[in-house]
């Protein structure tokens, strides 16, 4: 359910991009960042919080929580909007850009007068970016992939966005005294990484009912469509919600019909057509009497069609239905079989949430074990020590005699740009378990980086590679890497890439999970948790895993921990 912390952290945000682009100074736009973050990522509802409630979130002060008590109370807050007024709204503008930033936003306006997209669309055709100090061709290039890929996006949004959304109306729905059954469907129930628009079926003898209080929601902006048994909205979100009320009877056939892609749905009803039936949202008939043969349940549609329930996660018309006909569907990873968590960050570093809350909120989600693994000091800002380190792995072991959960103390690296790592060997190797990442100088070319990222995996103490690509959905690209040649280095050595879970990651995504597990990869399915909330985000990563179909003994975190220590000991 969105809170009322996201709209703070947004309005905190926006703060630090407006201090920047208007040269700010450095410190106060870190602050604000900070504050964004830690805003977002505090476990309770700051709705409630006085002002002291507010300072008791780190990197919240008494400055900063009155800020957020205006911009709670009032929708507004006068700084900012000062603020506002103070940058020009075609600078403004140029902040959306993704891949461009607050530093260059200004440079471009300042020194060519560009205030709009399209302005900048030409800028970039005509190769006048290249001529500033700073950039290049590459940088220009770069640029535009990055506006290209947002814009391709087509409006879309990304995974945990939708199924807030989605489940906020379907507990309105679920609560009609007339609703028998209510769930999402569509690309939403097949878990891709961004959503166009969010299916919803409902059971119900009263459609128009159903249809009448949905419209009638608050999270109603628009109605674009009303019918009897199908009704479209647009939400306060800005995003389109499909409703649709079917029989109870027809329950199982209606769900299957609106959960699969196009390809999957027109490769089953072909073969329906072959078996002379009739597949639709309606059932299974046979085609020459049209005797409903199979409606209530998916598995009963599934099971008359000869195959097991094809999980919604696989329904994307990628062997699936080959594998259903001839008993071999995959037996992939799931939620259940994860162990524990190994990417977890606290307020050591760039965390919000100091060592022991991350640590307890990992057992309260059942896991056998949590690895810690705060930056490294190639991440200057974070002002990492060795000093630090070993204080907190002194510390980790403290708590772990009374945490009832087994800790694993690690860190993440930074991947340099000629493949080196913070720490020295000797010193790495004191640790459980070392990610590393890549985190600058991501537009290396291609050989350049594909040699920096086979440096790391050769490193012995490198246990798992932390977000491969490096992408940010919608606004970042992946890098550029000869990725099968990472993945057969990481088979070979015995290091594990991870999927990372944060839903702007999603990174390894689902076709390189498949591409990876047919080079002999192990993966780490990791939140990469900055917060407490975060730890919720493995569900995205399980689904990730999924829709490239492996299996739980290809996932490190569904090992027991003996088998992982092993594991970590003899990676690389």
């Amino acid at each position: 359910m969105a809170r009322s912390n996201d709209a703070a952290a947004q309005m905190l945000q926006e703060f630090a991009e407006l201090l920047a682009i208007s040269g700010g100074d450095a410190f106060k736009v870190r602050a604000y960042e900070k504050a964004a973050r830690a805003v977002a990522g505090h476990p309770a509802e700051i709705a409630g919080l006085d002002q002291k409630g507010l300072e008791a979130i780190p990197g919240v002060g008494g400055h900063l929580a009155l800020k957020i008590i205006e911009f709670r109370d009032t929708g507004s807050c006068q700084e900012l909007d000062e603020l506002r007024a103070q940058v020009p709204a075609g600078l403004r503008t140029l902040l959306t850009v993704p891949g461009l930033g607050p530093r260059r936003a200004r440079q471009v306006y300042d020194e060519l007068g560009i205030a709009s997209v399209s302005e900048l669309l030409g800028a970039l055709h005509d190769q006048r970016l290249r001529s500033l100090r700073g950039w290049g061709a590459r940088s220009e290039e770069n640029l535009a992939q990055a506006i290209h890929e947002a814009q391709s996006g087509g409006g879309r949004i990304h995974l945990d966005v939708a199924l807030d959304l989605a489940q906020d109306l379907l507990g309105e729905l679920a609560a009609l005294p007339s609703v028998q059954r209510a769930a999402y469907a569509g690309s939403l129930r097949r878990m891709r990484e961004t959503v166009g628009d969010i299916d919803l079926l409902v059971t119900s003898c009263e459609p128009a009912e159903v249809m009448e209080a949905f419209c009638a929601s608050p999270r109603v902006a628009r109605v674009l469509a009303h019918g009897p048994t199908k009704t479209s909205v647009l939400t306060t979100k800005g995003v389109q919600v499909d409703v649709r009320v079917v029989d109870p009877a027809v329950w199982g056939a209606a769900l299957m019909y609106f959960t699969g892609s196009k390809p999957h749905n027109i490769h089953i009803r072909t073969l329906a057509v072959r078996a002379g039936l009739k597949l639709s949202e309606y059932g299974l008939f046979e085609a020459d009497s049209g005797r409903q043969l199979a409606a209530a349940t998916e598995e009963d549609v599934f099971a008359r069609l000869g195959m097991p329930w094809i999980m919604p996660t696989l329904r994307e018309d990628r062997g699936e239905i080959e594998a259903a006909l001839e008993g071999r569907l995959p037996d992939v990873v799931s939620e259940r079989d994860i162990r524990g968590d190994l990417h977890v960050h606290t307020n050591l570093t760039d965390g919000i949430a100091p060592l022991e809350e991350m640590v307890a909120a990992a057992k309260a989600r059942g896991y056998a074990y949590c690895a810690i693994t705060d930056h490294a000091p190639q991440l200057y800002m974070q002002r990492m020590t060795t000093e630090k380190m070993l204080a907190q792995r002194g510390q980790l072991r403290e708590l772990e005699r009374s945490a009832g959960i087994a800790l694993l103390h690690g860190t993440e690296l930074n991947i340099a740009p000629d493949g080196s790592l913070d720490w020295d060997d000797e010193f790495l190797a004191g640790f459980d378990v070392v990610v590393a990442s890549v985190h600058s100088q991501l537009r290396q070319p291609k050989d350049q980086m594909t040699a920096r990222l086979l440096r790391a995996i050769g490193n012995p103490n490198v246990d798992i590679i932390g977000h491969p690509t490096t992408r940010l959905i919608g606004h970042r690209p992946p890098v550029d890497a000869d990725l099968d040649e990472i993945f057969a280095a990481a088979a070979r050595t015995g290091t594990a890439l991870e999927i990372n879970s944060f839903p702007d990651r999603l990174d390894l995504d689902d076709e390189l999970v498949a591409r990876a597990r047919r080079a002999g990869v192990k993966f780490a399915i990791s939140t990469d948790a900055h917060a407490v909330p975060h730890l919720g985000y493995m569900p995205f990563g399980v689904a990730t895993a999924q829709r490239g179909w492996a299996a739980p003994d290809e996932v490190i975190n569904t090992y027991p921990l003996a088998k992982l220590r092993r594991f970590l000991a003899g990676s690389g």
